[in-house]
């Protein structure tokens, strides 16, 4: 299956559009893991096991695996969702952005050695950076288009003289990947929760793209405004959280702990859509 063929069958079987992050840190790790990386695998494992009928994705982020010398576990840990969680997408959070030559390794890195079924990237060195991934068939990639985070003006929010309509940055990339960039018809993008109004814009110029959406839970984004600006019957948005569920439990059994605050993420997302 394609990426987005899972992907909406996902979403259908779970009624959800939540996706759950996995960025594993082991200095949050409940008292009988604590501060111990060889334990990723077992804290991870854990969390998709409480969620797997909850969500349409999990995001996988690469650099809180890397960091801690566990890009084993990491691939150890794909192969486990396959087992507990088929049909439910993976989505590896990279953010990779490099030439042709070295972006075609990183997409063997994801799809090959991981076997994620899609990346996030960033497109700032042009399409040719970006087509690699698109080369292995049926394989997503999520462009960054408007961030989450506050330093996203400084580049993304900026007007382009030349680009007609004097387009901002975060638009740009919008109507390129609707249009001539998505040679595979898997591509989408990533728009931060914190900023329904862009999620509004980006669902306009790109209508029938997915929209991986990070921000809400930690971050503070509001469920319902990013629902309403961006959820469209025949357009999925994937809308993350991380924090908020891996670290749920302030004591007590933290996998219960992190499928109770996904089944709260999941019930008000869906609440959200009926209001939409």
């Amino acid at each position: 299956m394609t990426f987005l063929a899972m992907l909406h069958a996902a979403t259908a079987k779970n009624g959800s559009m939540l996706c759950v992050g996995l960025d594993p840190d082991p200095s949050r790790f409940p008292d009988s893991l604590r501060g111990d990386a060889s334990r990723i695998y077992d804290f991870c494992a854990a969390i998709v096991d409480a969620t797997a009928d909850l969500v349409i994705a999990f995001k996988p982020q690469i650099a809180w695996f890397a960091a801690h010398r566990a890009e084993t576990q990491l691939e150890l840990l794909i192969a486990h969702m396959r087992r507990s969680a088929p049909g439910v997408p993976v989505i590896l959070d990279a953010k990779r952005g490099d030439i042709g030559s070295t972006a075609a390794q990183y997409a063997i890195e994801a799809f090959e050695r991981y076997g994620a079924d899609a990346v996030t990237l960033s497109p700032f060195m042009g399409f040719d950076s970006v087509a690699p991934y698109l080369a292995h068939h049926g394989k997503g990639a999520f462009l960054l288009c408007r961030t989450s985070n506050p330093g996203g003006d400084d580049l993304q929010n900026q007007r382009l003289a030349e680009v007609e309509g004097q387009l901002r940055l975060y638009e740009h990339i919008a109507q390129l990947a609707q249009g001539p960039w998505n040679t595979n018809g898997q591509l989408g993008l990533v728009v931060g929760a914190t900023y329904p109004r862009e999620i509004e814009r980006v669902r306009a110029l790109a209508p029938t793209l997915p929209l991986l959406i990070p921000g809400i839970g930690a971050q503070g984004g509001d469920a319902l405004a990013t629902v309403q600006a961006g959820w469209r019957a025949d357009a999925p948005i994937i809308v993350n959280a991380s924090r908020s569920v891996l670290y749920a439990a302030g004591s007590g059994d933290f996998a219960v702990a992190a499928r109770r605050e996904a089944l709260l993420l999941r019930d008000s997302l869906q609440a959200a859509r009926h209001q939409a």
